[in-house]
């Protein structure tokens, strides 16, 4: 890898040039029509309902799932298109699976075709699909969603509106989120005591706890009924600014305010204690546990165990994880391995890995992102033979395929900012042949991007073209959005520009990264002139700038919308 863009000099306000080498014929695959949903619904007739292939039998490795649910898409899309109606529950069944594998597209694609052929989709699917969309960052989507329920007479409720909320604030959009709050109420929507939370997080995490508890003040003066959870939320974010002794004092207050403890009162004051080595005072708070509302989870055994692990007890640890399958009343999970793991690869114990690993494995306990990042350690202690031995025994154990496992295991280190192991790894993995794709290769781009390597981002591409793989539209997408985040939408357009001169047609993903990349850069009136732009030439959806246009509160002609 060259040249490591760590600094970053002033940025050079994008312009609209690049537009120019916009081809007019340039076609995009969409998975909205211009209209977002269509307004007519098509007259199939109601004897001629079908079901779907059963994508969920048979084989259950990973790829023959995928090929399988994505036939019974496409048999969907070829049906509906003929004039038939699906089976509402069995369809409904397919866009849940769709969301579970981040076919978030297909998903959305599958609500659409239920309209269009004549169904009645049920609210919670919708409610489901908004709060995924949401969750996956896509918040205009799920905007453009709701929007969409509305008009077709769908009720919308608080449930649906408070994913909205809970989205945005995602994004670091609290001010957004109280004004969006302001306007359901004028629509006569009541907040609850889950939006007065996602509001409180937000502040905190956006703000600091002050603010957060300034917040919730104004709620309650202005007749707001905050529950346990909001004040949860308040002593989450004291312990996260290492204020718990203040913490503790609102803990002990809660009865005056008409609120008992729960355990996730009790976990939240736990962590806090056990991580600062207190341990007397978490005996103490752990003695307190009882009854239904406060009994210990394994959420609780896991702060333990993370907290012992933390403090070089891993015996201890284990300790507690033998009594807990002893005991049978819980079931640890990857989480509570992770740790000791973590631990053990950091004093450098392999053999004391392997066995902490056999027994996770012989227990049922599978291993998960944490995991390979917990090993990735050993990589850091100069042991990368050590921990791609461990890797592979691992893959063995669980029988996967080399493809599947070792893609995933990259991709795990990447998303976590364990970039450098993942390249120690990979390199070991493809001495025993293993190929890297195109997502693997994406994934190492984000990666790179999230510790802010831009150049060794860039130098992926080069690197890809020595090795006889040509980057594609994928692999360039990820590049720009990853420099985009960095707020180097200059850079962003340079790999633009690379990206035509190489014979890769951008597509209308490539463009809505590159207009929300210079909003986040606090252009927003570049942005609205370079999306009007983009949509004049056709290389943008009407649907695709409503959706911006909505989540990010831009200024364009009526008659675009």
């Amino acid at each position: 890898m060259a040249i490591l863009f760590h600094s970053s000099p002033p940025i050079t306000k994008p312009s609209l040039e690049f537009v120019a080498q916009v081809s007019k014929s340039h076609s995009l695959s969409l998975s909205f029509s211009d209209g977002g949903f269509p307004k007519v619904v098509s007259s199939a007739h109601a004897d001629s309902v079908f079901t779907l292939p059963n994508w969920r039998s048979g084989r259950t490795d990973a790829r023959t799932r995928e090929l399988r649910l994505n036939d019974a898409f496409l048999y969907l899309e070829y049906m509906v298109g003929k004039g038939h109606k699906p089976d509402v529950p069995n369809a409904t069944q397919l866009l849940y699976d769709l969301c579970k594998t981040s076919k978030v597209r297909k998903a959305t694609k599958v609500m659409e075709m239920l309209v269009k052929s004549g169904s009645i989709p049920d609210a919670a699917s919708y409610t489901f699909l908004v709060n995924h969309l949401c969750r996956r960052g896509n918040v205009g989507h799920a905007m453009q969603l709701v929007e969409t329920m509305e008009e077709y007479g769908y009720p919308t409720n608080t449930v649906t509106y408070n994913s909205l909320v809970r989205g945005l604030c995602m994004r670091g959009n609290l001010n957004k989120s109280l004004q969006f709050v302001e306007r359901l109420m004028h629509k006569g929507l009541v907040p609850n005591a889950f939006t007065y939370s996602i509001l409180l997080e937000a502040a905190y995490k956006e703000r600091g706890v002050d603010e957060a508890m300034g917040l919730l003040d104004d709620i309650i003066a202005k007749g707001g009924n905050p529950n346990l959870v909001s004040y949860n939320v308040i002593l989450t974010g004291l312990c996260k600014e290492d204020r718990v002794e203040e913490a503790m004092q609102l803990f002990r207050d809660l009865p005056k305010k008409g609120f008992n403890p729960n355990v996730v009162s009790y976990n939240i004051l736990l962590r806090s204690l056990c991580n600062e080595g207190r341990w007397e005072e978490a005996n103490e708070l752990l003695g307190e546990m009882v009854g239904d509302e406060r009994a210990p989870s394994i959420v609780t055994y896991n702060i333990l165990i993370g907290s012992l692990a933390l403090h070089g007890r891993t015996d201890q640890a284990l300790e507690v994880l033998d009594d807990l399958f002893r005991e049978g009343q819980f079931k640890p999970n990857a989480a509570s391995y992770n740790p000791i793991l973590e631990r053990l690869c950091k004093g450098r114990k392999v053999d004391a890995v392997v066995r902490c690993l056999d027994q996770m494995i012989f227990r049922n306990c599978y291993p998960n992102e944490g995991t390979y990042n917990a090993i990735a350690v050993l990589c850091y202690e100069g042991m990368v033979k050590e921990a791609f031995s461990i890797i592979q025994r691992l893959r063995s154990k669980l029988d996967s395929s080399i493809h599947d496992f070792y893609r995933n295991v990259v991709s795990s280190l990447c998303r976590k900012g364990n970039t450098y192991p993942a390249f120690q790894l990979l390199y070991e993995m493809t001495a025993v042949g293993f190929t890297p794709d195109s997502y693997t290769y994406s994934s190492l781009i984000r990666g790179l991007c999230l510790e802010r390597m831009l150049g060794a981002a860039m130098d992926v591409l080069r690197v890809m073209e020595e090795n006889g793989y040509q980057p594609n539209v994928d692999n360039f997408n990820a590049l720009v959005l990853g420099l985009c985040k960095c707020q180097r939408t200059d850079l962003s357009l340079e790999v633009y520009e690379m990206m035509i001169g190489k014979g890769q047609m951008p597509n209308e993903t490539t463009y809505t990264i590159i207009v929300e990349g210079i909003i986040y850069e606090q252009e927003k009136e570049l942005a609205a002139a370079l999306l009007k732009e983009l949509h004049m030439r056709h290389v943008m959806t009407t649907n695709t700038v409503k959706r911006l246009t909505m989540q990010y509160d831009l200024h364009l002609d009526a008659l675009i919308l």
